[in-house]
C-alpha cells in the first residue's frame, strides 16, 4: 500500500501563543520559528498581524528568516485584516493568507450578529480579496463542528469559488468526537463541488482530551493537513499536539499509511526549546516528550525492558530525540534493574551483596519517591561494608528546641538482644552520640563532622562523614539517610563498630627474622 503525505501546519506561534503564560517577544518567536523550520514542519503560522504592531513585526521577521516552509498569517474576512496580513507576508518565499469566519449559528447570532447570507457574502469577498494578493489562501470555518452541515457545504462551496486552496474544518471548542468528525469530513468530500482540487485541513482543540484522536480520525476520512502545536499548547485546554500527531502516524502506519516531512529526532529539542522560552514545563506524563514518556519503574516492566525494549515501548527514545530510556528506581523496582544499574555504575554485585543492597534500597525507596545514582553510590559506600556489626541501629528519637535541652533516645541490637539508652546533649546529634556511648561502652570524641546533600529536592538523602576518637583510637564512619540525625547516628555507629571489630580481631603473628 502506498503512502500519502500529510501537511503539518504548526500554529505554536499563533494559536499556541494565545495560551495564558505563553506569549513571546520578537526574539523568542524568531528562535522558535527557526526551531520549527529545523523540525521540518510544512507551514508555520507566524501570527495575527492586525492584532498588534509586535505581531506584525514577528510575522514579517519570520517570513524573512525562514525560507523553506510556507509562512501563514491569520486574518478575519475583512479588508483591513487581509491587507495587513499581506503587508507582513509579502517578503516570504512561500506566503499564505489564512482568513476565517465563524459559521455556527451560535457564533453568527451572538458574536457576529450576522445572517447566514451575510456571512456567505463576507467569505466570498474576503477570500476573493486574499486571492488577488496571494495565490495560497486558506479559509477556516470557525466552529465548524457546531455548524449546520448543509450550511457548511454552502460555505466551502463559496470559498472554493472565490479562490481558496485550503479549506479548514476547525473543532474550535473541542466539541466533536472522532467518529462524528470523520463523518463530517466524508460528508464534505461527497457534497462540496470542487473539493478534490483543494486541501482539507483540520484544527482541533483539546477541551475533551480528543484533539489528537479527532485529527487522526479526520486524516483517515480524507483530511490532508493537520494544524497543531508543539507540546499541545493553545487556547483553554490546548491544541492537538504536533508530536503526538506525527508519532501516531509514524508508529501506526499499518492502519494509517501516511507520512510527514517532520524530522522525528528533532521533536524533543523543539519541545524543550518551547518550554524554555515560555517557562511552561511539559507535564511529566505527557506523551512523547514528557519526562516519564520513556521511564519505567515497575519491576515487571523493567525486567521486560532489559530483555527487549519493544516489550513496553512502541517507539525508541532516540526516534524523537530523547537520549535514552530511563529506568526509574523506586519502590516498585526489582533486583534485576537494581543489579543492572549497579553494574553500569561500576559495582557488579554478587548475589549476597545484591541481596543486602536490595534491602537497603527498598528501605530507602519507602522514604524517597525516586532513587538517584548518588543514592545508590551512598548505599555502596555505607551499606555494603564487610566490617561485622557488633551493634545495629534499631531506633532513634531526638528532641531539641530553644527552650529545652536536647535529648536522644537510641535502641541498638547485638547478639545479646536490644538495649535502649537516653542522654542529654548540646543538640540532637550530640545527644544521640552520647546515648550511643552508653550503649557501646566506648567514649567517643568527635574530631570531624561533614554533611552534604547526596541528591536534590525536599526528600534528598544526606550523607554524613565523621571522624571520632574512641579511647585513643581514631576511626572514621559514614552514614546516609533522608533524616540527618539518623544519618549522623549511622555514621557514628559505623565508626564505633570498626573500633569494636579491631579490638576483637586477633593480633597478627610475629615472625622471627632469620638471617
Amino acid at each position: 500500500m502506498g503512502t500519502e503525505r500529510i501537511t503539518i501546519f504548526d500554529t505554536t506561534l499563533r494559536d499556541g501563543e494565545q495560551s495564558p503564560g505563553c506569549s513571546m517577544n520578537l526574539d523568542e518567536k524568531l528562535q522558535m520559528a527557526k526551531q520549527l523550520d529545523a523540525l521540518g514542519v510544512d507551514v508555520i503560522e507566524a501570527g495575527f498581524p492586525v492584532a498588534s504592531d509586535d505581531d506584525f513585526a514577528a510575522v514579517q521577521a519570520i517570513a524573512h528568516a525562514c525560507r523553506r516552509p510556507v509562512i501563514a498569517a491569520l486574518c478575519r474576512t475583512v479588508p483591513h485584516d487581509i491587507q495587513r496580513a499581506w503587508e507582513a507576508l509579502q517578503e516570504a518565499a512561500h506566503p499564505r493568507i489564512h482568513t476565517f469566519l465563524a459559521t455556527s449559528d451560535i457564533h453568527l447570532e451572538y458574536k457576529l450578529k450576522k445572517t447566514r447570507a451575510e456571512a456567505l457574502q463576507m467569505i466570498r469577498d474576503g477570500v476573493g480579496l486574499a486571492k488577488s494578493l496571494c495565490q495560497d489562501v486558506e479559509f477556516s470555518a470557525e466552529d465548524a463542528t457546531r455548524s449546520d452541515w448543509t450550511y457548511l457545504v454552502e460555505v466551502f462551496t463559496v470559498a472554493i469559488a472565490a479562490g481558496a486552496t485550503v479549506l479548514n474544518v476547525p473543532d474550535t471548542v473541542g466539541y466533536t468526537i472522532p467518529d462524528e468528525y470523520g463523518k463530517l469530513i466524508r460528508h464534505l468530500r461527497e457534497h462540496v463541488p470542487g473539493i478534490d482540487g483543494v486541501t482539507i485541513s483540520v484544527h482541533c482543540h483539546n477541551d475533551l482530551g480528543l484533539a489528537v484522536a479527532n485529527s487522526l480520525a479526520a486524516v483517515s476520512a480524507g483530511a490532508r493537513q493537520v494544524e497543531c502545536t508543539v507540546n499541545g499548547i493553545g487556547e483553554r485546554a490546548g491544541n492537538a499536539a504536533l508530536e503526538e500527531v506525527v508519532m501516531g502516524l509514524s508508529v501506526r502506519q499499518d492502519v494509517m499509511p501516511f507520512t510527514t516531512g517532520v524530522n522525528h529526532e528533532a521533536i524533543y529539542r523543539a519541545s524543550q526549546t518551547l518550554a524554555n522560552i515560555t517557562g511552561q514545563e511539559v507535564q511529566p506524563n505527557k506523551a512523547i516528550v514528557g519526562r516519564n514518556a520513556f521511564a519505567h519503574e515497575s519491576g515487571i516492566h523493567q525486567h521486560g525492558m532489559l530483555s527487549h525494549h519493544t516489550t513496553y515501548e512502541i517507539m525508541t527514545p532516540a526516534s524523537v530525540g530523547v537520549r535514552n530510556t530511563h529506568l526509574v528506581l523506586g519502590k516498585h523496582s526489582g533486583r534485576h534493574a537494581l543489579a543492572k544499574r549497579f553494574e553500569e555504575l561500576g559495582y557488579p554485585l554478587g548475589r549476597t551483596e545484591l541481596d543486602k543492597a536490595y534491602k537497603l534500597f527498598t528501605k530507602l525507596s519507602d522514604q524517597k519517591k525516586e532513587i538517584f545514582d548518588e543514592d545508590l553510590l551512598a548505599i555502596v559506600r555505607d551499606g555494603l561494608t564487610h566490617i561485622p556489626e557488633t551493634f545495629k541501629l534499631r531506633a532513634i528519637q531526638a528532641t531539641a528546641g530553644t527552650a529545652m535541652f536536647a535529648t536522644g533516645l537510641v535502641t541498638l541490637a547485638s547478639d545479646g538482644g536490644e538495649v535502649t539508652e537516653t542522654a542529654l546533649g548540646d543538640g540532637p546529634v550530640n545527644a544521640v552520640f552520647a546515648a550511643m556511648d552508653k550503649l557501646t561502652g566506648l567514649k567517643g570524641r568527635l574530631l570531624d563532622f561533614k554533611i552534604h546533600s547526596v541528591t536534590g529536592g525536599a526528600d534528598a538523602v544526606g550523607e554524613v562523614f565523621v571522624q571520632v576518637e574512641f579511647d585513643g583510637v581514631t576511626q572514621s564512619g559514614k552514614g546516609a539517610s533522608t533524616d540527618i540525625v539518623e544519618a549522623s547516628a549511622r555514621a557514628y555507629l559505623n565508626a564505633a563498630n570498626k573500633v569494636l571489630f579491631a579490638k576483637r580481631a586477633p593480633a597478627p603473628a610475629v615472625v622471627e627474622a632469620r638471617s
